[in-house]
Parts: structure tokens; C-alpha cells; sequence
């Protein structure tokens, strides 16, 4: 499968005019390699016919065991001295990088002797945005599992807890059911609160009569849920009540367009018009979506900002409009959907009516 993966890239040196790439983001190693270290724990470099994980000993007898044959393995704690050696053996003249490389890396990287740098952007991140079959059974279970989640939780939220205890209530039974943790820190905002997109969690505690928007993803075997769904804790201000009945269908109306071929930044306008429509453009201040898999955010990383991204079958998307009127609260609604060869399928199984806690 990784071997696969690298062969894909390479393909792309001749397009990219170089001799060999040098990968160092974490999520981009773990689809190349499947080495799961730590930031800056490992480099990858791969040349037109040849790939070499560089890392240190902490990881020598996990990779022996289960690197793919193919991938070439350096132990050490001088990352440059193998980079230097391969890209010598190898006639290395021209080294592509991830432009968001740490720029003290890039500056060894400038005393490579006889080597011209160049940046790339996304090369690999493209490459992960449309899923393989393992890739899409994981993340699909990691949906699966957050929409079961979801569904407990709503059995133990009631008035007087707060908004910390509603998180540690959804973590615990997510990593007893088999995830291996939260994919980014759960948002829960309740009552004026919801009015904040990214609301972290407070001890603020929650009242009857409120709207709480509830924002989570968790992994399952590395691939990540991202699920968004606004609650009311008792009957809600009407306002509110329409407000979600508006986010909804505009929810909907992107979902029905998307297929492949369609633009990301057609699809923003689709959802965005219509919200607009009914007064409260000014109150959507997020993009319509993103891609996830293994991390939270991947390429098309907001597809509603990016004029040439266009829509690919087997890439899963998310649609999250939201509408936020301060000092009142906000709604978002937020669903993972899968590309299809002639549409999407919606992976999330959690209704999209307002649920009415009483």
C-alpha cells in the first residue's frame, strides 16, 4: 500500500522538475510510510527511484517489524548526514520541500552542496484527498462511531452541568467504544456563547431554554469523524428555531449539488446565497467545508476559498453552514459526506431536525 502511495509521488518529480522530494509533515509520512511519530520525529526522502525514512532509535524495532519492503530505513539523530549521503549517491541536483518546512531545516537544507531548492505546495496532501478502500472503511467507522457517540451523549446532557463536563462525558464513552482519541479539542458552546464558531468549552453551565452547538471528531484506526450538531436544552427562541430550519436547508442544498467535477467555490455559493437570502449572510462567517481523513483538516482544506479545486469521487467532505447572531446564539450543522461517481453519500446517522432536550 505505502509503496503504492510512493510511486504516485513519484511519478510527480518529472512534473514538479526535480530530482527528489524531502517530506517532513507528520499526516503526509503517515501515508506515505505509516511511520506515526512525533512531530519532527522523521524525515522521508524520495527520489525517482528510491525512498529512505530517516528517524532515530525510539522507533528502530516498531519499523522493522512492520516497514514495507521497498522503503529504505536510516537509524540516527544526524537527520542531515543521511540526507546528505542519499542525495550524493543518488546525483541529487534539484530537492523539492514542503513549503511549510521549519525554516531552520530549510537552512541546513541551503548547505546541501550542488543541490537547487524548491518549495512545493500541497503535492502530497492532493495525492491523499481522494480514498482508498482502507481509508474509506476507517474513516466511515470512525462517523459511525462518533454518530453512536452523539446519540449517548444526548441521553446525559441536562441543566446544570457544564460545558467541560458535556466534552469529558463524550470522550470517555468515545475512547471505551474503541477511538483512539479526539482529532481536535470538542467544541461546546451554549446559550450567547454559540454565537462564537469555535467556542472552546467552559465551565459555564448550561440552562434550560438554551441552544448548546456541539462540535466533535474523533479517529478510529488513524482516520478522523468531523460532526457538528446544535441542540436545544428545552424549548428554544423561535428566532433560534428558525435560524436552524434556514442552516438546514442550506445544509442541504450543497449536499444535493456536490458530484465530482463541481467547484468547491460553487458549492460555498449555493449555501452561502441562499443563507444571504433569508437576511443573515453577514452572520455566516466560516467557510461551507473542508477535506478530513487523517488529519481534521486536509486538502481541499476550505473548498469554498479555492477558485481551481474541483470535486473528486472518493473524497469525503465535509458541509457545515452556520449562521451566528451575537448576543442570541448560534447554529451550525455539520455532516461528512462521501463522493460518489454521481453524487455524495451523507455518512453521518444522526437526524438533522432540531432535537429538543426536555
Amino acid at each position: 500500500m505505502y509503496t503504492k502511495r510512493i510511486q504516485a509521488l513519484q511519478t510527480k518529480l518529472t512534473d514538479l522538475k526535480v530530482d527528489a522530494i524531502l517530506i517532513e509533515n507528520r499526516f503526509n509520512l503517515l501515508y506515505l510510510s505509516g511511520f506515526d511519530g512525533l512531530e519532527d520525529d522523521g524525515r522521508l526522502l524520495v527520489t525517482t527511484d528510491n525512498a529512505t525514512l530517516i528517524t532515530d532509535a525510539r522507533y528502530e524495532e516498531d519499523l522493522h517489524e512492520r516497514l514495507e519492503k521497498g522503503i529504505n530505513l536510516a537509524i540516527t539523530r544526524d537527520y542531515m548526514k543521511i540526507i546528505t549521503s542519499v542525495v550524493t549517491k543518488q546525483q541529487v541536483h534539484k530537492l523539492a520541500f514542503e513549503d511549510n518546512l521549519k525554516y531552520s531545516v530549510y537552512v541546513k537544507l541551503t548547505h546541501l552542496p550542488g543541490v537547487t531548492l524548491t518549495a512545493t505546495s500541497q503535492v502530497v496532501d492532493i495525492l491523499r484527498a481522494a480514498k482508498g478502500p482502507e481509508e474509506i472503511q476507517a474513516t466511515t467507522k470512525a462517523i459511525e462511531l462518533s454518530s453512536q457517540g452523539f446519540k449517548y451523549l444526548l441521553t446525559q446532557i441536562h441543566p446544570g452541568m457544564t460545558e467541560i463536563q458535556v466534552v469529558n462525558k463524550l470522550d470517555i464513552w468515545m475512547k471505551d467504544h474503541g477511538s483512539t482519541g479526539a482529532s481536535f479539542d470538542t467544541i461546546v458552546a451554549s446559550g450567547p456563547r454559540a454565537a462564537m464558531p469555535h467556542g472552546d468549552a467552559t465551565t459555564k453551565v448550561l440552562k434550560t431554554g438554551e441552544m448548546i452547538t456541539i462540535d466533535f471528531g474523533y479517529y478510529f484506526d488513524g482516520y478522523t469523524s468531523d460532526i457538528t450538531r446544535t441542540i436545544s436544552l428545552g424549548e428554544p427562541d423561535p428566532k433560534l428555531k428558525h435560524i436552524y430550519e434556514i442552516v438546514k436547508e442550506a445544509q442541504q442544498k450543497v449536499i444535493d449539488a456536490i458530484k465530482p467535477g463541481v467547484g468547491g467555490k460553487a458549492l460555498d455559493k449555493i449555501g452561502r446565497d441562499f443563507i444571504t437570502e433569508q437576511g443573515y449572510g453577514k452572520e455566516f462567517n466560516h467557510g461551507i467545508g473542508h477535506g478530513i481523513g487523517l488529519d481534521i483538516h486536509e486538502y481541499p482544506q476550505s473548498y469554498g476559498a479555492m477558485p481551481e479545486y474541483k470535486v473528486s469521487q472518493n473524497e469525503i467532505l465535509t458541509v457545515e453552514p452556520g449562521i451566528y447572531v451575537a448576543n442570541l446564539g448560534g447554529i451550525r450543522i455539520e455532516d461528512d459526506v462521501l463522493v460518489t461517481k454521481d453524487g455524495c453519500q451523507r455518512l453521518s446517522d444522526i437526524t438533522h431536525d432540531l432535537i429538543i432536550l426536555n
